[in-house]
This record gives C-alpha cells, structure tokens and sequence, in this order.
C-alpha cells in the first residue's frame, strides 16, 4: 500500500519569534531558513513582511531554499476594503514569498468583540483574500483562528469560515487551537467531524501547549485526518509555545503508527541531524537546551540506576523507546550514589577506556564516588568532572598545571564618571613546567574575575584553553547558615560547539567554583591531547593496580 503523505510547515521564524526573549535578525532568520529546508520541512513561514522592518527586509530577497516553500504570514483585508486596495496585504504580494498564509477568524465572538464586524462581512474578508492571492499564482493558505473554540460555540460558522477559503482555492485551511485549551479527544472529534465535510488533504492544524497537549492534540487531529502539521522547533511560540516539530519529526517516522501509513519530506538522513538543528537553534539564540527534551535532550537517553544501566548493557531496549543514534543523539550512563559497577563500566567505555568489571579499581572508584556524593558532589549532572576524577585514579591524567595560590578582591568604588560601581579583581600565580605565571583579570563577579585571570595565560596551553568560555554557573546551597557548604556546577564551551560540565563543593564558593574552572580546563587539555608536562612525558599510560 503506498503511504499519504504529510505536510510539514514550520512557523519558527513567525509564531516562534513572539517567544518572550526571542529576537531574530535578519541573517539569523535566513540561517534558520537554510537549517529547516535543509532538514526537509516542507514549509517555512519567515515572519511577516509589512509589519516590521526585520520582516519587510527577510522578504526582499529570495533565501533560495531546494525544497520548502518560502511561506510568508499576514491578515486577510480589512472589511469594506478591496483586496487590490488593502495595505497589509500589497506588502505580501511585493514580498518573495512562493505561498501566503492569512490568518482569519473562525471564532464568531472574536469576529464581533476583537473586529467588530458581522459574520458575513469577514466570510468575505476571506473569499476576496484568498481570490487575490490565487490570482497573482501563490500559494493561498488560512489559518482558521480560533477555530476548535469557535466549533465548540458555533459549528456551523467555523464550518463556513473553512468552506469559503476552500471553494476560493486555498490549498490548505488549517485548523487553529489558539488559546491552547482543547484537549486531545476534543480534537479527535471535531477533526473527525469535518474530514466528513471536507477532504483531509486540505486540512491542516495548528496547536499550542497551554495545556502541554500540542504535540498529543497535533497527533489526534492527523489520525481524524488532517495532512498538513504546522509547529516549531523546539516547541517555540507566545505563552507556553506550539507543537514542537523536533517531537513531532521523529514520532512520525519511528512510531509504526505513523511510519506505516505516512511519509514526510524529512528522510533517515536528516532524523540523524535532528539533535544537531534543535541545539543549534538553542545557541544561536543564546539559550540552554532543555536537558529533558524527548529524543533530543541530553537526558533523553541519560540512566542512573545500577539495574537500567546492567540491563540497558545487555539490549539497550530495555529501557530506550528509539535508539538515540537515530535521531543524532547519544546514551549517557550516569554516575552517581545509586550507581553500581554497570555504570562505572559503562563510563568507562564511553570514554574509551577498556577495563574488567572485577578490576578492583571499579570498585575503588564506586566508593569514591558514593563518598564524594555524600559530601556534597554531584557527578550525574558533570560528566567531565567524573571522567576527570577517573582518569585521575587510572593515572592517565598528567598534572598540565599547578596553582600555586589565587587571591579574590571585590571593591565598591566610584568610576570616572562619578557612578558606585562594584568590580572585582583575581590573582592566580600557576605553574608549567617549573616556570611561574602570574595573571591579573577583572570581571563583573570574583567568579567572573577568577576565570579571567586563570585563563590569561598558561604557558604552553595557552593555545588549547584560549577559546573556552563560560556557558552557565550554577550553585546550590547544600546546609543552611553563614558557614554553608555550596556546590558550583559550571557549563564550558569552545569554538568547536563542545560543551562540557564540572563541578566543585566547598563552605567557600570561590574556592568550589575554582576547583570546576580548574577541571574544566584539565578537562579541555586531556580531550584536546596537550602534551604532558616534561617531568610526566615517560609516565606509563595505564597504571596496573
């Protein structure tokens, strides 16, 4: 049987830039545009031409995608206004954009509070909007907004709102969940009911998660029968965002459900590059990625327990739905106090070292662990941190680097122009290969401060260190009053995309943040293969217990 095929259309650019904190510019709209067509979406929805001038300019240029249609969004015309006469939409059809997606009231309470209209008036509002855009050979779609309220308040109407941009020649009316609010068997029921009326491969819909059921809802209405899913990456969007394609992509083409009965654009090929788009889209705008994110989060495939980690060694599904390879992302067996020599072994290979599970250094380091952990360490969220205390007890982690003393001042003072200011200032005195680095650095924190100047200069590693930076910091108090005992948990990047985690615990917070400064560099050098000091360059590479 040969499979239906599905429409994906992607509003990142669109519906994901009211995200609060979102603020796309022109150059990173077009290399998100780039990233998704590439992906194999069959739609992207660059913003709105006419409404602002990040818009206005995105659209003068054709971003030449291979194989989405460069989708632009706006309003259908005002009432009592010709569609060759309207301003908002002669911006659309100036743009170059191959298709033009309007959006519409299907909700007859918006059409009278929010445009104070009749029902009739914006039925053609939507017949001459989608006749102009046919006319001109674009692609018409309606978004149908409001619509599952407006069914539930007036079917007829919403039924009438969706029939006028289809007998007009829209290629799709899609059906709009905008407050979020319908859950999924109301949207089975009411898709179910219109797929009657009208063909299912005209129909498209649109969710947001207010009630966290976009990605439940959007699933419930391709199963009634819609074949054009609109969402974005990362689950993007105003309020509580909309359906995430990033889960949505690979439930459709892993899940039997769907794989046996649907195709889409995105092949085998692009699934794999999944995780790589979804955290490039975090970086470029500056954000964490979500640790806990289905399939493409660094947790997604992270175990912790001794007995998942035993059984996931034997037949990884056991406890995986999907193998994360197949979506770009990778396993991680966490280390921990519940932990037992499963995990240790599995780090271990996972960071190419090859030993017997009855070594007894396995054990050694188990114990260790467990009595770190019990001090307050955390080794389940600092991956870098564990393979550094490990190497350490294997002895393959050559001493790159000693600090031989660190000083932090922090001073409230009067800047030039008169204004209080607090500012703070690190010394670090380090030594490499018998010769002493002192290094001054100022920063808007002693953290900040004590960074600087650790990274000024290393001798020799300067070159290897010189394109860390630091991603997050964190810190948590683990007992109570001034004499508390803080754990730092710091996030590091470089130029190559790397990022890795480093953890230090200590009553000082300086002092437990430089210990994960300091792992996060040793870290850097040993992955990076810096040459041992020249006191340690015949040490042997694997100690025998």
């Amino acid at each position: 049987m040969s499979k239906e095929r599905l429409y994906l259309f992607d509003t990142t650019l669109r519906d994901g830039a009211q995200t609060q904190g979102v603020d796309f510019s022109v150059e990173d709209k077009r290399l998100v545009a780039k990233l998704l067509d590439r992906l194999g979406l069959d739609y992207v929805e660059g913003g709105y031409p006419g409404a602002n001038p990040t818009d206005t300019d995105f659209f003068s240029t054709d971003p030449e995608l291979k194989h989405a249609t460069f989708t632009a969004f706006g309003m259908t015309k005002r009432a009592g206004r010709s569609a060759d006469n309207d301003p908002g939409l002669a911006a659309l059809f100036e743009s170059k954009a191959s298709a033009i997606c309007l959006v519409a009231k299907a909700w007859d309470f918006h059409v009278d509070v929010a445009l104070g209209i009749t029902n009739e008036e914006n039925l053609e509002t939507i017949t001459d909007s989608v006749r102009a855009i046919v006319a001109r050979d674009r692609e018409a779609l309606i978004d149908c907004e409001h619509f599952f309220d407006g069914y539930k308040a007036n079917p007829d109407y919403a039924k009438a709102c969706v029939k006028a941009a289809l007998d007009e020649g829209a290629r799709w009316a899609v059906l709009c969940d905008t407050n979020g609010g319908t859950l999924p068997h109301e949207v089975e029921r009411i898709v179910t009911e219109l797929t009657k009326l009208f063909p299912g491969d005209r129909l498209g819909i649109h969710a947001h998660n207010d009630t966290e059921n976009a990605v439940a809802n959007t699933l419930a209405a391709v199963r009634a029968g819609v074949r054009q899913i609109q969402g974005t990456l990362n689950g993007l969007g105003e309020r509580c965002g909309n359906a995430n394609m990033v889960s949505l992509i690979p439930t459709l083409l892993l899940k039997s459900d769907y794989a046996d009965k649907f195709e889409i654009g995105i092949d085998e090929a692009g699934l794999k590059d999944l995780t790589h788009v979804s955290r490039t889209l975090d970086e470029l705008l500056n954000r964490a990625p979500n640790r806990y994110a289905p399939y493409v989060g660094e947790s997604a495939f992270a175990s912790k327990a001794g007995i998942h980690v035993s059984a996931i060694m034997k037949d990884p599904t056991t406890y995986e739905h999907v193998p994360p390879e197949t979506v770009g992302n990778k396993r991680h067996m966490l280390v921990s106090d519940q932990s037992g020599r499963a995990n240790i072994i599995a780090q271990f290979e996972a960071i190419g070292i090859d030993l017997d599970a009855k070594d007894p250094r396995v054990g050694r380091l188990l114990d260790e662990v467990k009595e770190r952990e019990y001090l307050g360490y955390s080794y389940d969220g600092a991956e870098a941190s564990f393979e550094m205390l490990a190497k350490r007890m294997l002895g393959l982690v050559p001493e790159y680097f000693t600090v031989n003393s660190f000083r932090v001042l922090v001073e409230r003072r009067h800047n030039a122009l008169g204004e209080l200011v607090t500012m703070s200032e690190a010394t670090t005195k380090v030594v490499v290969d018998g010769e002493q680095f002192i290094s001054v650095g100022e920063g808007n924190g002693p953290i900040n401060a004590l960074d600087e100047a650790l990274r000024k200069d290393l001798g020799k590693y300067q070159s290897y260190i010189g394109d860390i930076r630091l991603v997050d910091f964190k810190v948590r108090i683990l007992t109570g009053g001034t004499e508390a005992v803080t754990r730092v948990l710091i996030e590091s990047a470089d130029s190559e995309g790397n990022r890795w985690f480093t953890v230090g615990v200590s009553p000082n917070i300086v002092d437990a943040s430089f210990q994960a400064l300091s792992d996060s560099m040793t870290y850097k050098l040993l992955r990076d293969g810096a040459p041992a000091p020249l006191s340690e360059q015949n040490r042997p590479t694997l100690k025998k217990p």
